[in-house]
This record gives C-alpha cells, sequence and structure tokens, in this order.
C-alpha cells in the first residue's frame, strides 16, 4: 500500500509539473517588448500607425508604410522578441524594392493588447490581412506574405487560408515540435503540447510561388528546417542561401538577399492593375 502511494504521488507531482508548465510556457516561447525604440522616420520613411481589430476583439498595433510608385505589398510577421521597432532595416528594403508594407505587433507585443498565444498570434495576422484587402483595397494577388524565424509559421497559415500573390519564409522551422525534439532532446514534448506552430503542415495548403531563405549558420533553427520546408512546397519555388546568424543573417548577406528578393519578386508578382 505504501509504494503504491508513493506511486500514486510521483505521478500526482508530475501531473501538476505538466499543467503547471503548460499554463507558462509561453514565457519560453515569446519574448515581447513594449518600448518602441525606432521608427520608420529614423530611416526618413514617411509610415502611419495603424490600429487593427482582431477577430476576438483584441486591438492590435502597426506600421503602413506606402511606396511610390507601388509594384506590390508586404504583409510582414516577425519573430518571437522584441516588436515592429526593430524591423526598420527590413522595411528599408521592401521600401527599396518599391514594395509598401505593412509590419504589425502580436498581442502582447509593442502597442498591441493582450498577451500572446499560438491562436492570437494567426487571428493577428489574419487581421492585417483583411486590412489590406478591405481598407487598403490591394488585390490578393499583389499581397506578399512574409514570415521570419515564429513569423514563418504565422505566414504559412494566412497564406494557407488565403491566396497571396507570394509567400516567403525566412529563417523559419518545420514545427515547433520538431524544433523542440532537435535544439532541446531532454525537453518533454507535452510541455509544448499546445503550441504547433507546424509551417510543413500549412505549406500543403499554399498555392502561390513560394521562397525560401535560410542561412547553413543559422543557431536557432537549423539549415536542414529551410530545406525541408522547400521540398515541401508547390512549384514555382525558390530557395536562397544566406550567411550569418539567426537574427542578422538577412542582413550580413544583404546584397546577396536583396538581389534574390528583387529576382523572385520580378518574376512572379503579378503587376498592380
Amino acid at each position: 500500500m505504501f509504494l503504491r502511494q508513493i506511486k500514486f504521488l510521483k505521478l500526482l507531482s508530475i501531473m501538476l509539473l505538466v499543467v503547471a508548465l503548460g499554463g507558462c510556457i509561453g514565457k519560453f516561447i515569446y519574448y515581447p517588448m513594449e518600448e518602441i525604440r525606432f521608427t520608420p522616420a529614423d530611416q526618413n520613411l514617411s509610415y502611419e500607425w495603424i490600429e487593427l481589430t482582431s477577430k476576438d476583439g483584441t486591438k492590435i498595433s502597426g506600421w503602413w508604410i506606402p511606396a511610390s510608385p507601388q509594384r506590390g505589398v508586404v504583409l510582414f510577421c516577425h519573430g518571437n522578441g522584441g516588436n515592429i521597432s526593430y524591423l526598420v532595416d527590413t522595411a528599408v528594403i521592401f521600401h527599396r524594392l518599391g514594395l509598401s508594407s505593412l509590419f504589425f505587433d502580436y498581442r502582447g507585443y509593442g502597442k498591441s493588447e493582450g498577451s500572446p498565444s499560438e491562436e492570437g498570434t494567426y487571428l493577428d495576422a489574419e487581421a492585417a490581412w483583411y486590412y489590406l484587402v478591405e481598407n487598403r483595397k490591394i488585390a490578393p494577388e499583389n499581397i506578399i506574405i512574409a514570415g521570419r524565424s515564429l513569423g514563418g509559421p504565422i505566414a504559412a497559415w494566412l497564406a494557407c487560408r488565403h491566396n497571396p500573390g507570394l509567400l516567403i519564409l525566412e529563417s523559419t522551422f518545420t514545427s515547433l515540435a520538431d524544433l523542440t525534439r532537435e535544439r532541446f532532446p531532454w525537453f518533454p514534448l507535452i510541455f509544448v503540447r499546445n503550441y504547433r506552430y507546424d509551417t510543413l503542415h500549412y505549406l500543403e495548403g499554399v498555392h502561390c510561388p513560394v521562397l525560401v531563405i535560410h542561412s547553413r549558420t543559422d543557431e536557432v533553427a537549423p539549415f536542414h528546417h529551410g530545406q525541408k520546408l522547400f521540398e515541401a512546397a508547390g512549384e514555382p519555388k525558390m530557395f536562397v542561401e544566406i550567411e550569418g546568424s539567426h537574427n542578422v543573417g538577412f542582413y550580413r548577406s544583404l546584397p546577396h538577399y536583396e538581389a534574390s528578393l528583387e529576382a523572385f519578386i520580378s518574376k512572379y508578382l503579378e503587376s498592380e492593375k
């Protein structure tokens, strides 16, 4: 009887640990910052603060950065840390390519309300999509959905549900479970059971041209994740290898990175009517 009680207590302790970690595991996935440290004005770009409303009523903050003439529009889904104020360099690149852009902060990031969750990030991205299509009257075929790091599965989810002109996946992973299993083999996957972020699965429903960008020396999302995503994407598609770490590879490889974006966009994006 005593041994049975010990086994029961051990099982109960494990169950309580799972519940406790399951409730706070988001703190290990999301690293939001509220302070807006930079804006497009720091790089002499005109921009407009916008407020979006997600399907569940959460108020989401973002930037609309116009380009003139405008060959298309980028809807950008950022990674798990910081906020949009760390994306000004990326906004400059898109602007040089003649693309207007919409950068938004997920709930709990920057000036956006609420706390982040997987479902919430999807709803926030969809609110950004509807803003472009309904408020800005941008034709879906002229929209490029782009996602970097954690923004990759969010971008793929959005492209799966809607039908953009192009999808760009940069420095991202096949799924959160795959990444956790590989990077943290000692970490029980049950603790991330409520977080899928399954980029590979969402790609199955994407029917537009796909560009996958990845660094061979990415220390966060290993290179083969990008290769596997490229293999799974339907045609037409393009793979671009950059150099450098997870967070700054695009900037370290800037000439090649920007030229590759130009080539992909020029080849596959429909001209605005």
